[in-house]
């Protein structure tokens, strides 16, 4: 074998799925990515994104080093002085305007990158604002609502058991595209043809013949938006015909009578207009899915970003829990990960939050100490007491990826200070007044904090660096971790506390942390240096991963209620209901065109528009929509056409298709790179329109404020 040649083990962290892949490295260069056949948990399974991990890695729009912002220009400077303005200048305007007037926004990519997440929170508590934001309230905030109300914890999140369920009814989602998401499956198309190989069946219901849907054994078009009203009907018929089965549940939930009451005026003829789904196909589901030995009803982001997000993710986990498919075996199940973050944040007292504070602006409700992102925008140009004047984001581009991001962009560029960590110049950092690059994946280590959290098998695994940064580059957490000890200085509260503290912490860096929190886990060895069990050291001696096995049932004693006992009706949800009657039958009475998003296997967020390999080929940001309305409104195929909303307009190409019901066109996100001022020269040359040029930022989930992406109305005309 030649000397020169290695192979390098590691777990892409590009999406979700958490695949093994191989890179096989010869002089220095990476020759090529493959996946691990060896991976515990992946077993071989990749997908097209892999391999912009290279591309990411050896991209010359990548910046190496600080920016400032100077007039329409830029220039680099030192990492002393990058550090050393952006703490004077953030403490200043606290000084002068208070806490508040600094926000933060934390972008998707920080759960994909264990050094965020475990040195975020020195930031946090270094600023100490309340106006606090992230991807959260655009993708899966419900979820973690219901979770919290229900289970007592924000991230106790049941994920489907699709290796052993024997029926699948997915709402919203298209795994095939995503690898699963709230669901870290690698493989997931070969899991769903063994679970249909088994004899099981798959059901989707969703506004589009997704991709997932081609494959499953049925396809029901629904109406956008009203996924309530649909799971409403279904646990209508359980109830009415006598099919709840809860068993072992029973023996310790409450509100099995008051979800009894709920339902009962959602028959599915009730809902048949508004869901456009027939009332006989409604009620042969249920009957289906309480028949089945095993059965799990699985919501993703379709479910969550809709005007009644809440209350759909709510109901789904009671539709499972009141046929006994909650936390059973082919049912929807709870984690138990070698790095358990449910225990660890429950040891500290923090089990999640809801509603303890409401945005300035609109009186939003808070979760988990964030505000939702769709009133930022207004919070920064509305005058007054704690009125946003600077910003930190990290590794987000929520000019892409929020609600009317024209407004957002416009704002942003009002703002006194704006500070972003992120590895490009991109339509957001392009408003910075700095801009802090950290290392890229490759050349630091990996360890799936989060979704290890969700997955459909307990595995752990650790990758180490592959590449070896510029001597003057700096990781996330050493970005993190600086600019804390900075602002402490700034703000005189640089106590020998938080000095001991911040030099602990520099020490022991993410390995340190990795290594306490995978000893004092559930497999853990604990602190005995001849323990038995799992540690740092361990995994470093299995790089293809460790098997800990299957998801086994384990409630009562996960719950993190108080009492041990899970709520099936908890009063905010309880009291929503009454915003669900009054609006029933309003999705179709306007006759105005609905719009939904999609996702492509080889995009995920905007993240990776800047890799040839992956935007070349035919285009893929079109224009979905049903031939009858292409006829109705004079359209052909291919034909470019504005899309105008309350919010924006663009313009794209039509791609007519009887795969979108009618009255519903469908945008991809994560587009929309053609704005001046970038450095992104491969994604500029693809652009696209963004999705979130069209949606509404006034358009919420008033529960909890989640964006409401899904059934944006709009209109459609030649351009």
């Amino acid at each position: 074998m030649d000397p020169r040649r290695s192979t390098h083990l590691r777990t892409c962290n590009l999406c979700e799925a958490m695949c093994g892949i191989a890179i096989e490295v010869e002089g220095g260069r990476i020759r090529s990515i493959r996946g691990d056949i060896d991976d515990a948990f992946s077993r071989g399974h990749i997908c097209p994104k892999a391999v912009a991990l290279q591309d990411i890695h050896e991209d010359p729009d990548r910046l190496k080093r600080p920016l400032r912002r100077r007039g329409s220009d830029w220039e680099e400077i030192g990492w002393g002085q990058a550090f050393g303005e952006s703490a004077e200048r953030l403490a200043a305007i606290q000084k002068a305007h208070g806490r508040q007037a600094v926000a933060v926004y934390q972008g998707n990519p920080t759960v994909h990158n264990h050094g965020s997440v475990l040195f975020g929170q020195l930031l946090l508590r270094s600023l100490g604002t309340r106006n606090l934001y992230s991807a959260t309230s655009v993708d899966q905030l419900p979820q973690m609502l219901a979770s919290l109300l229900m289970f007592g914890h924000q991230l106790l999140l049941p994920v489907p058991d699709i290796d052993r369920t024997r029926f699948l009814l997915i709402l919203g989602a298209n795994p095939l595209a995503s690898n699963g998401s709230l669901m870290t499956a690698p493989g997931v198309e070969r899991r769903l043809r063994e679970l249909r190989e088994r004899g099981g069946r798959i059901v989707v219901v969703d506004p589009r013949r997704t991709e997932t849907a081609a494959m499953a054994d049925r396809h029901v078009p629904i109406r956008p938006g009203t996924d309530a009203l649909f799971l409403l009907a279904l646990l209508q018929t359980l109830f009415a015909e006598d099919r709840v089965r809860p068993g072992r549940l029973a023996n310790f939930s409450d509100g099995l009578a008051e979800v009894a009451r709920l339902v009962g005026s959602f028959a599915p003829e009730a809902v048949a207009d508004a869901t456009a789904v027939p009332a006989e196909m409604i009620r042969t589901l249920a009957r289906e899915f309480a028949e089945a030995p095993s059965a799990v009803a699985y919501g993703r982001v379709g479910v969550s970003t809709q005007e009644f997000g809440g209350l759909a993710s709510w109901l789904v986990n009671v539709l499972n829990a009141v046929t006994g498919n909650l936390d059973r075996v082919g049912g929807a199940m709870f984690t138990r990960p070698a790095i358990d973050l449910v225990a660890f944040a429950t040891r500290l007292g923090q089990r999640g939050h809801f509603d303890k504070g409401r945005s300035r602006v609109r009186a939003l409700p808070e979760f988990g100490g964030e505000y939702p992102i769709a009133t930022l925008a207004e919070e920064i140009e509305t005058p007054g007491r704690d009125q946003v004047r600077a910003l930190v984001t990290s590794a987000g581009n929520p000019v892409l990826s929020t609600p009317n991001g024209g407004r957002l962009e416009k704002a942003l560029a009002q703002l006194e200070f704006m500070v972003s960590i992120d590895i490009y110049l991109n339509e957001t950092t392009r408003h910075a007044h700095l801009i802090l690059p950290p290392t890229a994946a490759l050349e630091h280590d990996h360890y799936d904090l989060v979704f290890h959290v969700l997955a459909v098998r307990n595995t752990a695994k650790y990758s180490p660096p592959l590449c070896v940064p510029a001597d003057d580059a700096r990781h996330d957490w050493q970005i993190l971790l600086e600019l804390a000890r900075r602002l402490d200085v700034a703000k005189g509260r640089n106590t020998l506390g938080r000095r001991l503290m911040s030099a602990a912490l520099g020490a022991m860096g993410p390995r340190g942390l990795l290594d306490l929190l995978l000893r004092t886990g559930p497999y853990g060895k604990g602190l005995r240096p001849f323990g038995r069990g799992l540690s740092l050291r361990s995994l470093e001696h299995a790089p293809h991963g460790i098997d800990l096995g299957p998801l086994a049932p384990c409630l009562p004693d996960r719950l993190g209620t108080p009492s041990k006992r899970m709520d099936l009706a908890p009063g905010p949800f309880v009291q929503d209901m009454g915003r669900l009657r009054d609006g029933l039958g309003g999705a179709e009475s306007d006759g105005r065109l609905r719009l939904i998003g999609r996702r492509d296997l080889r995009s995920n967020n905007s993240w990776m528009h800047n890799s040839e390999r992956l935007v070349k080929g035919r285009d893929r940001c079109t224009l979905l929509m049903h031939p009858g309305d292409a006829a109705r409104h004079g359209l052909r195929d291919g034909q470019t056409v504005n899309v105008r909303s309350r919010a924006g307009s663009v313009a794209v190409a039509l791609q007519v298709t009887a795969d979108v019901m009618p009255g519903v066109v469908c945008l991809p996100h994560g587009w929309g790179h053609g704005r001046d001022g970038t450095r992104l020269r491969v994604a500029r040359a693809h652009a696209g329109a963004s999705l979130n040029d069209l949606t509404d930022e006034l358009r919420v989930d008033a529960l909890c404020g989640t964006a409401a992406f899904s059934g944006t109305p709009v209109e459609v005309s030649p351009a």
